[in-house]
């Protein structure tokens, strides 16, 4: 009788750790894999998404065998002692899946207390700096983006994955503030990698936790609405009936 193996994850397992990462990151972990792949996170969020990686290919093969398990047991089987010794082995396999799996979290946890504390420490100051589209902008930012130049009109502005440009005294607010980072050491005409630095994760966070309604849904390239349009669109609306 052939050996059960778990097979290879085709997505990701959700892991008990998936809210505490993304708290501390201000990303999904969708999004930590795919930043991690395009090369677009720092040292230490490189390192989590890899531990969480391991993590949740663990998970995946917790669940299979608890899943092969409960199918065994289920009465679908004669019982007979061909099916004790596959359920003695599937208990077997599970047990190491386990102790693999809390082996991945604690790499995880090692990986994620130091951003967690870097997030608390620095993240309150800069979430009192930051207005409704400061936050808009950090969250495109977050998708990838560059600054480009102009090639006739050498005016600089940044444009993100998602469509959404931002201005280049935009972008100098959010550098003084130190929320964002750009790698200078590409040409401005090639664009500039713009990402957030490790007070800006924070600060994203926080904002998330603290005002979870500050940035409004919209569609991609446009901008969230101040109070002062939403009064004078008010107004109008006001003076038309």
């Amino acid at each position: 009788m052939s050996t059960t193996r778990a097979p290879t994850p085709a997505r990701k397992a959700l892991t008990a750790l998936d809210h505490r990462i993304e708290a501390a990151t201000a990303f999904s972990v969708d999004q930590l894999w795919d930043h991690r792949d395009r090369g677009l996170l720092d040292e230490a969020r490189a390192c989590l998404a890899d531990a969480h990686r391991g993590l949740a290919q663990a998970e995946t093969s917790v669940t299979f065998y608890r899943v092969l398990l409960h199918r065994l047991s289920s009465g679908d089987f004669p019982v007979d002692q061909a099916l004790f010794a596959r359920i003695d082995r599937t208990v077997d396999q599970l047990e190491d899946a386990a102790s693999t799996r809390d082996e991945h979290e604690r790499s995880v946890l090692a990986a994620l207390e130091p951003i967690e504390a870097s997030a608390r420490t620095q993240g309150p100051a800069s979430i009192q700096q930051m207005t409704p589209p400061d936050v808009a902008a950090l969250l495109a930012i977050t998708q990838g983006a560059k600054l480009h130049e102009h090639l006739l009109t050498q005016r600089l502005s940044v444009v993100t994955a998602s469509g959404t440009r931002v201005s280049y005294s935009q972008l100098q607010r959010l550098e003084e503030a130190g929320l964002v980072q750009r790698d200078t050491s590409h040409p401005v005409h090639a664009g500039q990698p713009v990402t957030l630095t490790d007070v800006g994760r924070a600060a994203l966070a926080g904002s998330r936790r603290t005002n979870p309604t500050a940035v409004p849904a919209h569609r991609a390239g446009t901008w969230p609405q101040t109070p002062a349009a939403d009064a004078r669109g008010t107004t109008g609306a006001a003076r038309r009936h």
